[in-house]
């Protein structure tokens, strides 16, 4: 007997506007669950002040408390039930027969419009898509000799909702409220081969290239990650495992700084990790830290004994929990080039809100963006998200100042961090 659809997601509003929304989560289990539930929660622009998730390997119990990063974001509940409700296995006798997925990935449209160039713009721009539930893919931004911009954003419709002509013309038409009569075209079509193109990102200088992803980072304060003086708490990161209290899981206990995404930085890494979670505790933001305590076992139903594999699951913890995002600001030629990078999923999944946050960050700082774009790096072991910047010189900051870039990078990293 299966639970009715309406009540595999429920949502229920705080009694009051601080009071958070309480979202259930009540549906068959499936390794990465709880990470896919993280992810969309953080693409509606939502913060978790604490969790429970429970399973016993074939269903699946998550509550979650959530409320909304900053009082300017508009979160439609119902969209997000129906986004989560997307992700949960079926609740069909069929779904534990194995039946093979019916889910395609979401056509890319390109969405491609050229106007006279302003501080604040790109990010503005993507507020409108965000606000539409458009997924940024890709993007490429040029600015041209007299000032104006071409912008080229490759986009994926949540609501699956693109193809159809009354959803192009929502896009076309809130874009052109906000650009006014000074857009002179704004063009959304089906992405062509042209998508594969823009795939990779320009070629990165090695020096660069070791800075954004080298899987320890530098405490030394010449490296461009380093961080400023009251981000060291940063460091005072736990993670232990305790093989002791019970005969099928392992605890997995966890002290470290909160941040914005943090439990879906966890899930990610146990899912990719293909660790399971049998029940976990998200406990509430206690000065600025936060406690998990997490029973898990391996796929296959074992705990890790192995102390090297759980000495490497620690360090990987640490690692995707304390440096999520990478930020670093370095030279392209004569000019100042901001670098974002994150990991992305074993799945392809990237993670969501990067560029609003760095284009956020950077209208906050009166920075205008000379061009900018997002691409995809593979290296040895896994594959990244980047996010370049070129940095237009005309602005407060002095460019070329080791301060300035540090500051900069610093209120970047807060944005994407959620401080």
């Amino acid at each position: 007997m299966g639970v009715p659809n309406d009540d595999v997601v429920l949502i229920q509003k705080g009694k009051t506007p601080e009071e958070p929304h309480v979202i259930t989560v009540n549906c068959p289990d499936k390794t990465g669950l709880g990470c896919d539930i993280c992810r969309i929660i953080l693409d509606f622009g939502l913060y978790i002040t604490k969790g429970d998730i429970s399973t016993d390997g074939k269903w699946c119990y998550i509550v979650l408390w959530v409320v909304p990063h900053s009082h300017s974001i508009i979160v439609r509940w119902s969209n997000l039930k129906d986004r989560l409700v997307s992700v949960c296995p079926s609740c069909s006798p069929s779904f534990y027969f194995n039946q093979p997925s019916t889910s395609s990935s979401s056509p890319v449209y390109l969405l491609k419009f050229f106007c006279p160039g302003r501080k604040g713009l790109l990010h503005d721009v993507t507020q409108i898509l965000c606000e539409l539930e458009l997924t940024i893919q890709r993007v490429k931004v040029m600015t041209t000799p007299d000032g104006r911009v071409l912008d080229l954003f490759f986009i994926t419709d949540n609501m699956e909702l693109l193809h159809t002509k009354s959803r192009q013309d929502e896009t076309c038409e809130q874009l052109h409220d906000l650009l006014g009569e000074s857009c002179i075209s704004c063009e959304l079509q089906l992405a062509g081969p042209e998508y594969d193109c823009h795939q990779g990102v320009s070629s990165l200088s090695p020096v660069v290239a070791e800075e954004l992803f080298r899987f320890e980072l530098s405490d030394k304060e010449i490296r461009a990650q380093a961080l400023s003086a009251d981000m060291a708490k940063l460091k005072k990161a736990t993670v232990m495992i305790d093989n002791s209290l019970s005969p099928a899981h392992m605890l997995l206990q966890i002290h470290c700084v909160d941040h914005k995404g943090l439990l879906y930085d966890i899930l990610r890494t146990l899912k990719d990790c293909n660790i399971q979670i049998a029940h976990g505790r998200f406990s509430r933001n206690s000065k600025g830290y936060r406690d998990l305590d997490l029973f898990i076992q391996q796929n296959d139903g074992k705990k890790i004994v192995d102390p090297e594999k759980q000495s490497a699951l620690c360090s990987r913890l640490k690692v995707e929990m304390l440096h999520p995002l990478r930020v670093i600001i370095a030279n392209r030629g004569p000019d100042t080039e901001l670098l974002v990078a994150n990991p992305v999923e074993l799945c392809g999944k990237g993670r969501p809100r990067v560029f609003y946050d760095i284009t956020r960050a950077l209208k906050a700082l009166g920075i205008c963006i000379f061009s900018a774009e997002i691409g995809r790096h593979s290296t040895s072991n896994r594959e990244w998200e980047v996010y370049r910047f070129l940095l237009d010189e005309n602005c407060r900051y002095l460019l070329s100042k080791k301060v300035a870039r540090d500051q900069i990078a610093d209120e970047v990293r807060r944005a994407l961090m959620g401080w």
